[in-house]
């Protein structure tokens, strides 16, 4: 058979693969729905646990200087780190909250992290309420922790844009009692920028419980999570001049699930090819730019976050007490340096 008429066999043949869900380790399921998702995840991914037995994992962001991943364990107040061959240590400790009293609530530590282009740790502080950055000799520079003269909810997810700024989102969830908080100062959750210059800019208000944040590859696309139990919902914004963005559009909703898998629309992750990978009810869900559901890893707990890692195709995925690891056949750009 020629080769051309081969490749052509071969793209058929993937048209008309059966859909459907299968075993990809202990526990787990990929569930495929679109053809598309066969482009993105190997037939054969399995999904494997590199850490196992914490309490509530989020923030996974990898650091290739290094060539290791940091991650969130929020009830413990620490960030963890993870090494191929290396024994799981605590990298840093408090994370979070640094007060003197007991924190009353279930989130005192951080929660997203990120790099910034210098490759330093950006940490989203539940318990202090504040977006910080890790300095070379261990002291914190503080870069938001108030929005005209109040103070932040509890920032939640961060990432930088293709303008150099940083961008975060601020739901109530790491306050001891959430959206009745009686120290809760902001009366909107919002989606902010923080220039290089420091200036802080809410951009986004009018959203329920903005958690998860990613910008499309062109950046021309800024996309924001909603939390909220009742309609785990995804929204995109254009983004305008001078870092504004316009209203946020609905892009992909599972309320379907909401009550029957648990958890909420949390952390996303956008690849080269603009497809999201979005932790949702029960797993990461994929989704194409058009807003197409292609396909779902089903972890059966609420899954937090996920993060590219290694050489770019590793897709390290925050669930509940346990972080995952799965390679694909597509692959994501990596943040810092």
């Amino acid at each position: 058979m020629p080769v051309s008429t081969l490749g052509r066999g071969l793209r058929l043949l993937a048209l008309l693969a059966p859909m459907g869900a299968a075993s990809a380790g202990e526990g787990v399921t990929i569930e495929r729905i679109d053809p598309r998702f066969d482009r993105l995840v190997p037939r054969d991914a399995k999904v494997g646990p590199i850490a196992e037995g914490l309490d509530w994992v989020e923030g996974p962001v990898w650091r290739r200087r290094s060539g290791d991943l940091l991650f969130s364990n929020i009830p413990k107040n620490v960030v963890m780190r993870w090494r191929a061959g290396s024994a799981l240590d605590v990298f840093l400790q408090p994370a979070g909250y640094t007060g003197k009293a007991p924190f009353n609530g279930p989130e005192p530590g951080s929660n997203g992290l990120t790099l910034d282009p210098e490759g330093r740790l950006v940490l989203c502080e539940h318990g202090d309420r504040r977006v910080t950055r890790l300095e070379a000799d261990g002291t914190k520079t503080v870069l938001a922790d108030r929005f005209e003269g109040k103070r932040l909810n509890s920032p939640n997810d961060a990432v930088f844009g293709p303008d150099g700024a940083l961008y975060f989102t601020d739901p109530p969830f790491g306050l001891p009692n959430s959206f009745d908080d009686p120290g809760k100062e902001l009366p909107f959750q919002g989606v902010y920028r923080r220039a290089g210059d420091g200036t802080l800019t809410a951009l986004v208000r009018d959203l329920r419980a903005p958690n998860g944040i990613g910008f499309s590859p062109d950046g021309r696309t800024l996309y924001v999570s909603d939390a909220d139990p009742a309609r785990p919902t995804w929204f995109a914004c254009e983004v305008l001049e001078g870092g504004r963005v316009g209203p946020a559009r609905l892009f992909a909703t599972m309320e379907k699930h909401a009550g029957t898998r648990p958890g909420v629309a949390d952390g996303l992750k956008v690849d080269r090819e603009g497809n999201l990978f979005a932790a949702g009810p029960g797993g990461l869900y994929v989704f194409a730019p058009d807003g197409a559901h292609l396909g779902t890893f089903l972890l059966g707990h609420p899954t937090g976050n996920c993060a590219w890692g290694e050489d770019g195709s590793t897709l390290f995925i925050a669930s509940n007490q346990t972080v995952y690891r799965v390679r694909l056949t597509t692959s994501g750009r990596l943040p810092g340096p």
